[in-house]
């Protein structure tokens, strides 16, 4: 079949405009730094426009959003923080969807810390000794939000807080410990497995923390015609299949 020479300059120009589409811009919590990247090249490998992906912590991400920053896409750690952003009118409610979950470890540098079952009471004080104990900020950031409820609900929190080393996202708690200037380390499992650097030495158990869950949304002023294909992409089985790899459970 022939096809005429408008009908061909249409398709080459939908062809064209599909190619130059401007690609959504994703604010994303720091944890998610392999897998989203790797989610991103999913969707670009099917001849959409590559996301651009701002990582840090959730918190820092949420209030950049409520202070005006243009974005298309927020990925959270945590509910709380897209909450916020969601009292501020800043996302599309019937775009939120909590599609991941992760699981909290404690973390040792490779070859180095003393396994310890994680339980009411563990002597977590004593592994540290005079070293200190990396974390996300406990005060702000998910994983440190995560991490201090756990270590409260066990009864430990009185008897290591003062040693905390507080990094400004996950990834800065996992440096610490990477580079040996902790001895132990809260982060999520899949930051534990993306370090070679570093062992998991302890699972807290699910219930003595709130759920870690990942919710996404579409925010109010997005500007990429994309941005809610991505989000279904991303919420999608091939979509979650790709955080699976990354040790992410699907919810």
């Amino acid at each position: 079949m022939r096809i005429g020479s408008t009908l061909f300059a249409v398709l080459l120009a939908g062809a064209g405009a599909a190619a130059t589409a401007k690609p959504p811009l994703v604010l994303a919590a720091a944890s998610l730094q392999e897998s989203l990247t790797a989610a991103g090249d999913a969707w670009a490998a099917r001849g959409h426009a590559k996301p651009v992906i701002s990582f840090a912590a959730s918190s820092a991400l949420a209030r950049q959003i409520d202070a005006g920053a243009p974005a298309d896409l927020f990925v959270s750690a945590d509910e709380p923080w897209m909450d916020d952003v969601q009292r501020h009118g800043l996302v599309r409610p019937d775009t939120r969807v909590s599609f991941l979950a992760n699981r909290l470890v404690l973390i040792a540098p490779a070859g180095k810390g003393a396994a310890l079952r994680i339980a009411p009471g563990f002597p977590l004080a004593r592994a540290l000794g005079n070293g200190r104990l990396a974390m996300a900020d406990p005060e702000s950031v998910p994983a440190g939000l995560y991490g201090k409820a756990a270590l409260t609900t066990l009864g430990i929190w009185p008897a290591v807080a003062a040693k905390v080393a507080r990094g400004d996202s996950v990834r800065a708690a996992l440096a610490l410990v990477e580079r040996g200037e902790a001895p132990y380390g809260i982060v999520y499992e899949t930051d534990a497995r993306a370090s070679r650097a570093v062992r998991i030495v302890g699972v807290f158990p699910r219930a003595s923390h709130p759920p870690i869950t990942y919710p996404v949304a579409v925010l109010k002023n997005a500007t990429s015609g994309d941005a809610e294909g991505f989000r279904r992409f991303l919420i999608s089985a091939p979509g979650k299949a790709i955080f699976a790899r990354y040790g992410f459970t699907p919810r």
